[in-house]
């Protein structure tokens, strides 16, 4: 048997402001962060877990004290019966009595909670020798919905119908490993959209992005009509009618607002349109889907927790959903949140725009795909070409996809050089 002896936390920041990398209507100037934590053990194999919590600089400090304030929970638990029940850890710190009230189930103490379960869900695979997508996706349908909580959930997705997605799911599972280990995941490309970048930069990244076999760019978007316009007709003309291209207000607009913005830009065959208003406004999402179809509304990199998106399912407020690896409560959450969206037939197509986020979560669609959906169509992964040097197992996107880690883990351990030299003092 062995404990938790080490949980060290950690403020690292990246100064991605300087080139504007990231920018965005409501974030012009952001610093990518991560509030890191690492779990060590007194295990003889020397084994940790590696995980954190995505911010953009101010306030990530607020979040590594959520994190620390688990401290006590954790040391010298017995790590086996942690990781044997990694379902029941979720449960006893999202009910706990006192940091329930800080939610509940939503903000800074909900994503603390997130960051130290996928800490152990890190370690688990690296103890199984396998990438986390891998280990997930070789549950069986019964230990996958033991890591689901369905309270608040039963009205639309009950742990019956959860297993009955999973076994159907099931005969497929080797063939789809194969196929994605083989052709790889679709990835799509936000590197040329930020809302920082010179209309020069944006044709040349654009223009890039095609070269290198996205066949899906995203811009940023919301911050001045008639520049959306312009940035929209360089990049159309850049990638050409075949591609397509997203936008992305990032909660800028009001209701009526973003109705009428996002009619004036649909003339660029628009893929999808990105948090056109505030993330937790389920009604007024369900106008705005209702009002510019058939153009696809996406959210939820915001979304604080798995009731949200059940809501959102049953208003038919999104047809894109995001999961977010770091937003929500873990891995455990995720899963919920993809049978919500299997459950709804809804296509998944991940947030990933943040230092480690394209990490993260390729390893949730990856399960998705072999254990949930058991589908790529319409489904990609976004990918921006920011830090992922500073990782242990750094993402492989080329030819626009992403291609499967087999590296035991969750892939969410920094080189302990980066964390030494970006640790806000």
């Amino acid at each position: 048997m062995s404990r938790v002896v080490e949980f060290e936390t950690i403020d690292v920041r990246f100064p991605t402001s300087a080139l504007l990398d990231g920018s965005d209507a409501m974030n012009p100037d952001p610093d990518y962060s991560a509030a890191y934590v690492r779990v060590g053990t007194d295990a003889a194999d020397g084994l940790e877990g590696h995980a954190f919590v995505f911010t953009i600089g101010r306030g990530n400090d607020v979040e590594v004290a959520a994190i620390t304030a688990l401290k006590s929970y954790l040391l010298g638990r017995d790590v086996e019966g942690i990781l044997a029940d990694l379902g029941g850890l979720w449960h006893e710190l999202v009910y706990d009595s006192q940091l329930r009230w800080l939610g509940p189930e939503k903000g800074v103490m909900h994503m603390a909670i997130g960051a130290v379960v996928n800490a152990f869900w890190d370690l688990k695979a690296k103890r199984a020798g396998m990438p986390l997508w891998q280990l997930l996706a070789r549950l069986t349908p019964e230990e996958l919905v033991d890591l689901v909580d369905f309270r608040y959930l039963s009205d639309a997705l009950t742990r019956e119908e959860a297993l009955g997605i999973l076994r159907a799911a099931e005969p497929g599972r080797a063939e789809r490993e194969a196929l994605l280990l083989a052709e790889g995941y679709p990835a799509y490309t936000t590197t040329p959209g930020w809302l920082g970048y010179s209309d020069e930069k944006l044709e040349r990244l654009s223009r890039e992005a095609v070269a290198e076999g996205f066949q899906q760019i995203k811009l940023k978007v919301g911050g001045d009509r008639a520049d959306d316009l312009r940035r929209l007709a360089i990049a159309r003309e850049a990638v050409g009618p075949g591609i397509r291209i997203a936008i992305d207000a990032n909660q800028r607009w009001d209701r009526d607002e973003a109705i009428e913005w996002i009619r004036e830009l649909e003339q660029f065959d628009l893929a999808w349109v990105e948090e056109p208003t505030n993330p937790d406004d389920v009604l007024a999402h369900a106008a705005i889907a209702k009002a510019v179809s058939p153009i696809p509304i996406a959210t939820g990199e915001h979304g604080g927790g798995r009731v949200m998106f059940k809501q959102f399912l049953q208003a038919d407020a999104l047809q894109v959903l995001q999961i977010d690896a770091t937003r929500v409560a873990g891995v455990n959450e995720n899963i919920a949140i993809l049978l919500l969206a299997a459950k709804f037939g809804v296509r998944v197509c991940p947030h990933a725009g943040g230092v480690g986020l394209c990490e993260a979560v390729q390893h949730l669609s990856m399960f998705d795909l072999i254990a949930v959906s058991g589908t790529l169509d319409g489904r990609m992964i976004e990918f921006v070409d920011h830090l992922h040097e500073h990782f242990v197992t750094p993402i492989d996107v080329h030819s626009g996809r992403y291609w499967a880690p087999t590296a035991p883990g969750a892939g969410t351990e920094m080189l302990r050089s980066s964390i030494d030299e970006y640790t806000r003092g």
